[in-house]
């Protein structure tokens, strides 16, 4: 029979093999430097799908994405089942990390989405511009890290708090979506959350294509074939923050969630655009400037903007000898193929430049994020005509962010861009989710 000794020894050398190899606690001492997550592009509606999991048990959940969107929502209405799911408690400090906007009770619960004594929110679906009230909530989230070049393990948040939300908010989104990533300027966005979660800086990018990825903590950010970028290789401006909110339902005093750039004039092969430059700054209501966007599909511009830009490229591009034909709906400008040009950066058409803080500091789009082949025979400016008054001059859309990379750096309040990565012959696709770090 084990003397005492030898009994404690033995379960001492168990508990600390239990320590040391068990996958949990190998979990726990495990911080990542960066997380990734992948981004698919819906052909129907052109939104951009990204995919977490979330709940007990981890259950894999399709989620539109939105850059100003102020946190995560989730349909709760339909088979939300998790042993993990807290609501958010009135008064508790999480209503406040949340922005709650009210609190109260539901009679036809307990169930996610449905408790008594509960702080809540306005989920809000930026395609439709309609809102609802909403449970706030924690619960688990998992993803992958990342070393830049590859996914790594999964990591997870044990309360990540996010928003509930009812099956109605879903409509005009991606078919499978439950809901929206929000990746904006609030501590309750996937971007601080994570940072927060795991002490890393409190910076994302994000990398559109038809199957591009996000990144959420600092570089260096790799794409094959070996091309690598990092901070040190973006130019950079300042991200401005709207005094008055831009969603869809919202407090009194509350500023924007989304991200605005400041864009100074417009030029298309280097002649100026002649425009107001007072729709070009954000007025003391939140009117005009120019933001980010990932759901408005193309770029959006106030009519009189749009109208001068688009007379300004046609008039460059007839001196390509590139012609005009009919409209194709949505856009109004369209030209012929005949006369234009295949290059490394897209089709040979005339550059926009948006000139920012400086001359010397301009976002260029060229060819394969100005033009959109329609057929065989025509292509059609990607710009949308906004209207005489819209909220914001100019939205820059999904369409014209694709295949570049964009850092936001929360803690600096400035944006990173990269140009088009086909310069560098690569593209937003070239992560390499195949092999795991």
């Amino acid at each position: 029979m084990a003397s005492s000794a030898q009994y404690f020894l033995l379960s001492s050398l168990l508990f600390f093999f239990f320590l040391f190899f068990s996958p949990s606690f190998a979990q726990q001492s495990f911080r990542p430097k960066a997380l990734v997550v992948p981004v698919s592009k819906d052909a129907s509606t052109r939104q951009y799908v990204t995919q977490i999991e979330q709940r007990t048990p981890l259950v894999p959940i399709n989620l539109v994405v939105h850059l100003g969107g102020k946190f995560l929502w989730v349909d709760c209405d339909q088979g939300y089942v998790s042993s993990t799911y807290r609501p958010a408690r009135c008064g508790s400090a999480l209503c406040s990390l949340g922005g709650a906007n009210g609190c109260g009770d539901c009679f036809s619960g307990p169930r996610p989405g449905c408790n008594n004594n509960t702080c809540g929110v306005s989920p809000d679906n930026p395609v439709t511009r309609t809102a609802t009230g909403g449970e706030l909530a924690t619960d688990v989230v998992s993803v992958n890290s990342t070393n830049g070049s590859n996914p790594g393990q999964a990591v997870t948040v044990p309360r990540f708090l996010f928003s509930c939300a009812p099956t109605s908010l879903l409509e005009g989104l991606a078919s499978g979506v439950v809901g929206m990533a929000g990746l904006g300027r609030t501590r309750a966005a996937l971007p601080s959350q994570f940072a927060s979660a795991f002490s890393f800086h409190r910076k994302f990018a994000i990398c559109l294509a038809s199957n591009g990825v996000i990144f959420f903590g600092d570089g260096p950010y790799n794409f094959l074939p070996n091309v690598q970028y990092t901070s040190q290789s973006l130019t950079f401006t300042p991200l401005f923050i709207n005094p008055v909110s831009t969603a869809a339902a919202s407090t009194q005093g509350e500023p924007s969630a989304e991200y605005f750039i400041g864009v100074t004039s417009i030029k298309i092969d280097d002649k100026t655009v002649p425009l107001n430059s007072t729709l070009l700054t954000i007025d003391s209501e939140g009117n005009g400037g120019t933001k980010i966007s990932t759901v408005n599909p193309y770029t959006v511009l106030e009519s009189s903007i749009f109208k001068a830009v688009t007379e300004t490229f046609i008039s460059e591009a007839a001196a390509r000898n590139i012609t005009t034909v009919d409209s194709v709906a949505p856009f109004d400008v369209c030209f012929s193929t005949e006369n234009v040009l295949s290059t490394r950066l897209g089709y040979g058409v005339p550059t926009i430049s948006l000139v920012l803080q400086n001359e010397n500091v301009t976002w260029s789009i060229f060819g394969a994020n100005s033009v959109v082949q329609v057929s065989d025979d025509v292509l059609c400016l990607g710009l949308v005509n906004g209207g005489s008054n819209p909220r914001t001059s100019i939205v820059i859309g999904g369409y014209q962010l694709e295949n570049n990379l964009l850092q936001f750096d929360l803690a600096t309040s400035r944006l990173g861009f990269s140009s088009l990565l086909f310069g560098r012959q690569t593209t937003c696709s070239n992560f390499n989710f195949t092999s795991i770090a």
